[in-house]
């Protein structure tokens, strides 16, 4: 793993037409389980005003299970297969009506997309998602894109939607794929147990030095953790996309980074 400091190494950014973003569900709501709306609506702000600027925007969210569990009244998030696709399929329908009115106040329009693994997996089917993707870019739509959990099963699903957003971003051929966390990128150890572990700004590709440094999610809401993302943006490295793990609030955060700021982790993209 090749770490550097300079700034210099995030000014080829601004130039990234096609940006998909991936949003968890720790960054989604309070550790109450409830939704962060204000966050979602700071986020449909800065999602619009990159659309605004010309640039093909696509948002993996997460969300659905945890909003599903609020909204049917249940203690915790459901730990049974059947549970959770049952919550994902009164969450998911919330969950976008939500985006949809906070993106409907700044004339921004969305579409929902549900996948799973097997979408990509198959040739044909993976052809036909990317043309739908392309005809709602061309139309100025931004893809709101999750995981069909309520058919998802250990050969259909991933994991976890850090995997599904590199992916989505491989198929579409983006530019840079940025994972909004609740920690600022990347540490040198676990920020939650070590006050002096600090932030790796910059890595050159994904190995398995900066793989070691990863843990999992601290959160019971979510899914993933460092180990993920890094997992996600070696996909996404190797295809050729920059990837940018950062801390979600506050979402202005994704203009920054894009801008060339120093925020978060940068993994630069191997040669297309």
């Amino acid at each position: 793993m090749r770490v550097q400091m300079a700034d210099e190494t995030r000014t080829h950014l601004a130039a990234h037409k096609r940006i998909v973003v991936k949003l968890g569900t720790t960054s989604l709501t309070y550790e109450n389980g409830r939704l962060n709306l204000t966050r979602i609506e700071q986020l449909a702000w800065v999602l619009t005003d990159l659309r605004n600027h010309g640039k093909d925007v696509i948002l993996v969210s997460s969300g659905a299970i945890a909003v599903g569990a609020d909204r049917l009244g249940l203690a915790e998030r459901p730990r049974d297969i059947q549970g959770k696709q049952a919550a994902s399929a009164v969450g998911q329908a919330v969950l976008m009506q939500i985006y949809q009115n906070f993106f409907m106040t700044y004339n921004q329009k969305v579409a929902q997309i549900l996948l799973t693994k097997d979408v990509f997996d198959d040739p044909e089917r993976r052809e036909l998602a990317g043309n739908t993707f392309s005809a709602l870019l061309a139309m100025g739509v931004i893809p709101i894109v999750n995981e069909n959990d309520t058919v998802s099963t250990a050969e259909l699903g991933f994991s976890e939607n850090d995997a599904l957003s590199a992916h989505v971003a491989c198929l579409l051929g983006a530019d840079a794929l940025i994972i909004l966390s609740d920690t600022d990128g990347i540490f040198d150890g676990d920020p939650n147990k070590n006050p002096d572990a600090k932030n790796i700004p910059y890595a050159d590709g994904v190995d398995d030095v900066l793989m070691s440094v990863a843990g999992g999610s601290a959160s019971a809401l979510g899914t993933g953790g460092a180990f993920t993302k890094l997992a996600a943006a070696k996909i996404a490295t190797e295809a050729g996309i920059d990837t940018i793990i950062a801390q979600s609030s506050p979402p202005s955060v994704i203009i920054d980074v894009l801008g060339g700021a120093a925020k978060g982790t940068l993994i630069r993209a191997r040669k297309r």
